[in-house]
């Protein structure tokens, strides 16, 4: 199927998926109002098959140590799909099935889909990594630029974890766990009892971001845009935390966006 530009709608709800655009979430809108930054490089991306950097740019795969391109010097960062073009395999009003097959740089072959249901109150993203020969470590996440201002006051940001994953100077996790420090951050945190985030420009909108994942990035310190990520691991998790892909088990996650007018 075509790779071109797919709009859902569900109510007053609108949802633009770029599969050509690496598999990207363009656009969410509801009651006219858009709830993501615009641009190339903004609206959700998926991060897959890794999240956040890799140090260095390198993992050990088994026994050998594998080398990523490094895109955000001097580390890897946000896998390798989002540069790539999806492909369309289903549509329908309110669910569009995107797949990606991963390739070089990457050193494994496996498929990843991605589903995108909106409902009129909430839309749900899905994804899966799989894999039909090498077991390898992957991790998979999304990457929303909500945006800090709809026209009134900023949006609030409120979360509750269990830990603040202590951040070194090179932008990776050290290995100590600490209690959250005020932001801005460009941090990661831990929930084990799943993510549970919630957004509120006041008088206007409440959004809720849930996982079952037990790991959010909390990304704030642009002016333009507030970023929580649900993802299976920690950044330079593939070295730190990996979770393993093998035939008989693939590595699927899911996260919620949930809404209310105020």
């Amino acid at each position: 199927m075509s790779d071109e530009e797919i709009t859902l709608t569900a109510g007053d709800a609108e949802v633009s998926v770029r599969p050509g655009d690496g598999g990207r979430i363009g656009g969410l809108r509801t009651g006219g109002v858009q709830l993501l930054r615009q641009g190339e490089r903004y609206g959700c991306f998926p991060m897959v098959p890794w999240c956040g950097r890799i140090r260095e740019g390198r993992f050990l795969d088994g026994g050998t140590v594998r080398q990523m391109p490094l895109n955000s010097p001097p580390h890897a960062i946000h896998g390798t799909a989002r540069d790539g073009a999806w492909r369309t395999a289903r549509v329908s009003g309110n669910e569009a099935v995107l797949t990606y097959e991963l390739t070089d740089p990457w050193p494994h072959s496996g498929r990843v889909t991605q589903i995108v249901t909106l409902a009129e109150d909430a839309l749900t993203l899905t994804m899966s990594v799989e894999t039909y020969d090498d077991s390898f470590p992957a991790q998979l996440g999304w990457h929303p630029w909500f945006r800090r201002n709809l026209g009134g006051e900023d949006a609030r940001l409120d979360f509750e974890p269990a830990w603040q994953e202590e951040r070194g100077a090179d932008h990776l996790p050290t290995g100590n766990r600490i209690d959250r420090k005020p932001g801005p951050w460009d941090d990661c945190f831990g929930m084990p009892g799943g993510v549970d985030v919630t957004l509120t420009w006041p008088g206007q909108l409440e959004l809720k971001v849930t996982s079952r994942e037990e790991w959010v990035v909390v990304y704030d310190e642009q002016a333009e845009a507030v970023c929580v990520e649900p993802q299976t691991g920690p950044p330079n998790g593939l070295n730190t935390l990996p979770r393993l892909v093998t035939p008989l088990e693939p590595l699927e996650a899911t996260t919620t966006w949930s809404w209310r007018r105020l």
